[in-house]
Protein backbone atom coordinates (compact mmCIF):
# COMPACT_ATOMS: atom_id res chain seq x y z
CA UNK A 1 0.00 0.00 0.00
CA UNK A 2 0.95 3.49 -0.48
CA UNK A 3 2.94 5.30 2.35
CA UNK A 4 1.19 8.05 4.58
CA UNK A 5 4.50 9.61 5.09
CA UNK A 6 6.93 10.33 2.32
CA UNK A 7 10.60 11.47 3.06
CA UNK A 8 11.68 13.95 -0.01
CA UNK A 9 15.37 13.76 0.28
CA UNK A 10 16.43 17.22 -1.50
CA UNK A 11 20.59 16.85 -0.76
CA UNK A 12 22.89 18.79 -2.94
CA UNK A 13 25.54 16.17 -2.81
CA UNK A 14 25.58 12.47 -2.82
CA UNK A 15 26.78 12.15 0.35
CA UNK A 16 24.31 14.47 2.11
CA UNK A 17 21.51 11.92 0.38
CA UNK A 18 23.12 8.89 1.36
CA UNK A 19 23.35 10.18 4.82
CA UNK A 20 20.17 11.76 5.31
CA UNK A 21 18.17 8.67 3.53
CA UNK A 22 19.96 6.08 5.93
CA UNK A 23 18.98 8.62 8.85
CA UNK A 24 16.03 8.55 7.67
CA UNK A 25 15.16 4.84 7.00
CA UNK A 26 16.78 3.48 10.75
CA UNK A 27 14.35 6.09 11.78
CA UNK A 28 11.23 4.38 10.73
CA UNK A 29 10.83 5.86 7.19
CA UNK A 30 8.05 3.54 4.81
CA UNK A 31 8.60 5.55 1.40
CA UNK A 32 11.43 7.76 0.38
CA UNK A 33 11.54 10.18 -2.66
CA UNK A 34 14.85 10.78 -4.03
CA UNK A 35 15.35 13.77 -5.81
CA UNK A 36 18.20 14.67 -8.23
CA UNK A 37 18.46 17.80 -9.43
CA UNK A 38 20.96 19.15 -7.41
CA UNK A 39 22.81 16.03 -8.45
CA UNK A 40 25.23 16.14 -11.82
CA UNK A 41 23.79 14.28 -14.39
CA UNK A 42 26.25 11.80 -15.11
CA UNK A 43 25.89 10.36 -11.10
CA UNK A 44 22.20 9.99 -11.01
CA UNK A 45 22.09 6.38 -12.01
CA UNK A 46 25.47 5.50 -9.25
CA UNK A 47 23.67 6.95 -6.81
CA UNK A 48 20.44 5.43 -7.28
CA UNK A 49 22.06 2.27 -6.98
CA UNK A 50 23.76 3.35 -3.42
CA UNK A 51 20.55 4.43 -2.77
CA UNK A 52 18.22 1.52 -3.30
CA UNK A 53 20.84 -0.70 -1.58
CA UNK A 54 20.11 0.98 1.64
CA UNK A 55 16.32 1.14 1.36
CA UNK A 56 16.20 -2.14 0.53
CA UNK A 57 18.06 -2.84 3.89
CA UNK A 58 15.40 -1.22 5.40
CA UNK A 59 12.60 -2.58 3.28
CA UNK A 60 11.48 1.13 2.68
CA UNK A 61 10.06 1.88 -0.43
CA UNK A 62 12.12 4.05 -3.24
CA UNK A 63 10.38 6.43 -5.33
CA UNK A 64 12.67 8.57 -7.98
CA UNK A 65 11.95 11.94 -8.59
CA UNK A 66 11.53 13.56 -12.43
CA UNK A 67 13.68 10.72 -13.93
CA UNK A 68 11.80 7.19 -15.20
CA UNK A 69 14.96 6.11 -16.97
CA UNK A 70 16.40 5.88 -13.91
CA UNK A 71 13.77 4.76 -11.93
CA UNK A 72 13.64 2.16 -14.26
CA UNK A 73 16.76 1.06 -14.71
CA UNK A 74 17.34 0.48 -10.66
CA UNK A 75 13.83 -1.19 -10.59
CA UNK A 76 12.74 1.47 -7.94
CA UNK A 77 9.16 1.32 -6.54
CA UNK A 78 7.79 4.00 -8.03
CA UNK A 79 8.41 7.85 -9.51
CA UNK A 80 7.24 10.93 -8.22
CA UNK A 81 6.47 13.51 -11.11
CA UNK A 82 6.66 17.64 -10.71
CA UNK A 83 4.23 18.92 -13.79
CA UNK A 84 7.03 20.74 -15.52
CA UNK A 85 8.43 16.41 -16.27
CA UNK A 86 6.98 14.33 -18.65
CA UNK A 87 3.38 13.03 -18.88
CA UNK A 88 2.63 10.32 -16.79
CA UNK A 89 0.99 8.54 -19.72
CA UNK A 90 4.09 8.55 -21.37
CA UNK A 91 5.96 7.92 -18.23
CA UNK A 92 3.75 4.59 -17.72
CA UNK A 93 5.32 3.15 -21.03
CA UNK A 94 8.74 3.52 -20.06
CA UNK A 95 8.24 1.86 -16.27
CA UNK A 96 7.79 -1.58 -15.41
CA UNK A 97 4.48 -2.36 -15.15
CA UNK A 98 4.56 -2.92 -11.48
CA UNK A 99 5.72 0.20 -10.96
CA UNK A 100 3.43 3.41 -9.55
CA UNK A 101 3.42 7.22 -10.02
CA UNK A 102 2.85 10.00 -8.39
CA UNK A 103 2.46 13.52 -9.76
CA UNK A 104 1.98 17.05 -8.73
CA UNK A 105 -0.79 19.10 -8.40
CA UNK A 106 -1.89 22.57 -7.07
CA UNK A 107 -6.02 22.82 -8.09
CA UNK A 108 -9.09 21.19 -8.20
CA UNK A 109 -8.46 21.02 -12.55
CA UNK A 110 -5.02 19.78 -12.40
CA UNK A 111 -6.15 16.94 -9.96
CA UNK A 112 -9.12 16.07 -12.75
CA UNK A 113 -6.68 15.91 -15.29
CA UNK A 114 -4.12 13.43 -13.51
CA UNK A 115 -6.87 11.18 -12.70
CA UNK A 116 -7.81 11.03 -16.63
CA UNK A 117 -3.32 9.57 -16.38
CA UNK A 118 -4.44 6.92 -14.43
CA UNK A 119 -1.50 8.53 -11.79
CA UNK A 120 -1.99 5.98 -8.38
CA UNK A 121 -1.97 9.08 -6.61
CA UNK A 122 -1.35 13.01 -6.87
CA UNK A 123 1.23 15.44 -4.16
CA UNK A 124 -1.78 18.04 -3.65
CA UNK A 125 0.19 21.70 -2.80
CA UNK A 126 1.38 23.75 -1.65
CA UNK A 127 -0.33 23.14 1.78
CA UNK A 128 1.96 26.01 2.90
CA UNK A 129 4.18 28.56 1.11
CA UNK A 130 7.33 30.84 2.02
CA UNK A 131 8.16 33.64 -0.12
CA UNK A 132 10.44 31.75 -2.88
CA UNK A 133 7.05 29.73 -3.50
CA UNK A 134 5.12 30.75 -6.41
CA UNK A 135 2.39 28.75 -6.35
CA UNK A 136 -0.86 30.00 -3.63
CA UNK A 137 -1.23 28.20 -0.37
CA UNK A 138 -3.98 25.48 -0.46
CA UNK A 139 -4.47 25.50 3.46
CA UNK A 140 -7.07 23.28 5.38
CA UNK A 141 -9.58 24.66 3.22
CA UNK A 142 -8.29 24.70 -0.37
CA UNK A 143 -7.82 20.56 0.88
CA UNK A 144 -11.04 19.99 2.22
CA UNK A 145 -13.17 21.66 -1.10
CA UNK A 146 -10.45 19.58 -3.75
CA UNK A 147 -10.80 16.19 -1.80
CA UNK A 148 -14.50 16.76 -1.45
CA UNK A 149 -14.91 18.06 -4.84
CA UNK A 150 -12.78 15.13 -6.28
CA UNK A 151 -13.96 12.32 -4.33
CA UNK A 152 -11.70 9.26 -5.82
CA UNK A 153 -10.39 6.75 -4.18
CA UNK A 154 -7.04 7.70 -5.69
CA UNK A 155 -4.84 8.90 -2.63
CA UNK A 156 -4.06 12.60 -2.09
CA UNK A 157 -0.40 13.38 -0.54
CA UNK A 158 -0.46 16.96 0.75
CA UNK A 159 3.14 19.00 0.50
CA UNK A 160 4.47 22.11 1.24
CA UNK A 161 6.23 22.92 4.30
CA UNK A 162 4.24 20.66 6.91
CA UNK A 163 4.99 19.85 10.19
CA UNK A 164 3.75 17.56 12.64
CA UNK A 165 1.71 20.56 13.74
CA UNK A 166 -0.66 20.49 10.57
CA UNK A 167 -1.04 16.82 10.26
CA UNK A 168 -4.18 16.51 12.22
CA UNK A 169 -6.13 19.28 9.98
CA UNK A 170 -4.50 17.89 7.02
CA UNK A 171 -6.23 14.75 7.82
CA UNK A 172 -9.53 15.91 8.67
CA UNK A 173 -9.36 17.33 5.45
CA UNK A 174 -9.76 14.03 3.05
CA UNK A 175 -6.07 14.03 2.19
CA UNK A 176 -4.31 10.52 2.43
CA UNK A 177 -0.89 11.44 3.89
CA UNK A 178 1.98 13.74 3.34
CA UNK A 179 5.31 14.54 1.44
CA UNK A 180 7.56 16.24 3.86
CA UNK A 181 11.09 17.66 3.26
CA UNK A 182 12.74 20.28 5.54
CA UNK A 183 10.89 19.20 8.92
CA UNK A 184 12.11 15.41 8.87
CA UNK A 185 15.67 16.46 7.70
CA UNK A 186 16.03 19.23 10.55
CA UNK A 187 15.16 16.49 12.50
CA UNK A 188 14.88 12.55 11.87
CA UNK A 189 13.27 12.06 15.09
CA UNK A 190 10.26 13.44 14.08
CA UNK A 191 9.77 10.75 11.22
CA UNK A 192 7.99 8.55 14.41
CA UNK A 193 6.12 11.41 15.52
CA UNK A 194 4.23 11.96 11.98
CA UNK A 195 4.18 8.04 11.85
CA UNK A 196 2.05 8.30 14.94
CA UNK A 197 -0.05 11.14 13.93
CA UNK A 198 -0.98 9.99 11.08
CA UNK A 199 -1.47 6.32 11.79
CA UNK A 200 0.93 4.99 9.97
CA UNK A 201 1.07 1.52 10.31
CA UNK A 202 -2.64 0.89 9.45
CA UNK A 203 -2.15 1.76 6.22
CA UNK A 204 -5.28 -0.08 4.43
CA UNK A 205 -6.78 3.03 3.96
CA UNK A 206 -4.94 3.47 0.75
CA UNK A 207 -6.78 1.84 -1.63
CA UNK A 208 -3.89 2.14 -4.65
CA UNK A 209 -0.88 -0.36 -3.91
CA UNK A 210 2.56 -0.79 -4.85
CA UNK A 211 2.67 -4.20 -6.66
Amino acid sequence: MIPKLHYLSQATTSAAHLENIQKACSSGAELVQLDLEHIDGKDHLKLAQEVLKITAHFQTRLVIKTFYKIAHEVKADGLYLEQNDACPTLAREELHPWQTIGATAHSLEECKTLLTKEVDYIGLGPFKTTSETTSKALGKNGYTLISEALNTDTPLIGFGKITTEDVTDILATGVSGIMVAEAITSDFNTIKTFNELLGASSTDEMRHTFK
